[in-house]
């Protein structure tokens, strides 16, 4: 998104920390009126550089406090397996993030839990799912030293 300026990297960087902004306050923050700043939004989230706007959660509020990694390492590759698993991992709301990459293993997967019985349940579900013989390394966290959805948008720097 090389055609963002100045202000609407301003703009994301200010709806990123702080997302129930007022068009008023996010205008005067941005050094633009009202109109203005809001038509800008109305763009980004037109164009998809703002893709939605959510509450973040505390996971021990609503008994998620069990933050689990798994790696998985598939036996053979191709299209259909990959597309076969993406339909599975897709839709299950355990499943925060997953993410195929290059390396010694396939896929990263990112879960949030209430409790060891349900991980143990999560990752036989994954396992018996999976098209081809897989391999599996978890990784329970035992402390999380920083989550963040916000992305670096450097307003200052000239276009």
């Amino acid at each position: 998104m090389s055609d963002l300026d100045r202000i609407d990297r301003s703009i994301l960087e200010n709806l990123q920390r702080q997302g129930r902004l007022s068009m008023t306050e996010l205008a005067e923050r941005v050094g633009l009126s009202t109109s203005p700043c809001a038509e800008r939004v109305r763009r980004l989230e037109r164009t998809g550089v703002i893709l939605g706007y959510h509450a973040h959660v505390n996971p021990e509020a609503v008994g998620r406090g069990l933050l689990v990694f798994v790696q998985l390492t598939l036996s053979s590759k191709s299209t259909e397996v990959f597309e076969q698993m993406r339909r599975e991992l897709l839709h299950d709301p355990r499943v925060l993030e997953c993410h195929l990459v290059s390396g010694t293993f396939d896929y990263l997967i990112k879960a949030r839990l209430t409790a060891m019985r349900e991980y143990r349940d999560l990752l036989g579900q994954i396992l018996r799912k999976v098209p081809v013989p897989a391999q599996s390394n978890s990784y329970v966290v035992m402390e999380e030293i920083k989550e963040s959805m916000s992305l670096p948008v450097d307003a200052t720097a000239p276009r």
